[in-house]
């Protein structure tokens, strides 16, 4: 089943973009934070439309009281990486590598793309996360990109 509204976010481990273990309770714990997830970097819509628009409107998200912006992906750290050289992402948004898919499983937010070449994926979503505890949920139908974009998150903080 998939997390919902009012739910913790599960204690799991994804990975920085130096390959180091990051914690979601390290991440989420006694802050506000933005989550939003792509179904892979270097893909038309997640690097055309949906990281550009929480890094431009990264300042007004803050503005709002959200102490991080967190990027989530099923891919490795170094693709995060590259992909966030890429995008010249910065300090704006935290991009973290859920390689294995662990954190998107554990959300119920996994599909399995490998129809399409791509295995198991997460589904392209965005939450709004306080002290751990998802506040607002927006996860995108198939093939659609509007419930999760900066700017709906934004009007929803």
């Amino acid at each position: 089943m998939a997390i919902q509204e009012g739910d913790k976010i599960p204690s799991v481990t994804v990975k920085a973009t130096d390959m180091s273990d990051v914690g979601t309770d390290d991440i989420f714990r006694g802050r506000k934070v933005v989550l939003f997830a792509v179904p892979g970097a270097f893909t038309p819509t997640c690097s055309n439309k949906h990281l550009p628009g929480f890094v431009e409107h990264a300042d007004a998200i803050r503005a709002k009281g959200v102490d991080e912006i967190v990027c989530l992906s099923v891919n490795d750290a170094f693709v995060m990486k590259a992909w966030g050289e890429a995008l010249g992402v910065g300090d704006k948004v935290r991009l973290v590598a859920d390689g294995n898919g662990t954190f998107s499983k554990a959300l119920g937010l996994d599909f399995d793309g490998s129809g399409i070449g791509f295995g198991l994926r997460c589904q392209r979503f965005a939450a709004i996360v306080e002290d751990g505890t998802v506040t607002k949920l927006a996860v995108e139908a198939p093939m659609k990109f509007e419930v999760s974009s900066a700017e709906a998150i934004l009007a929803a903080l």
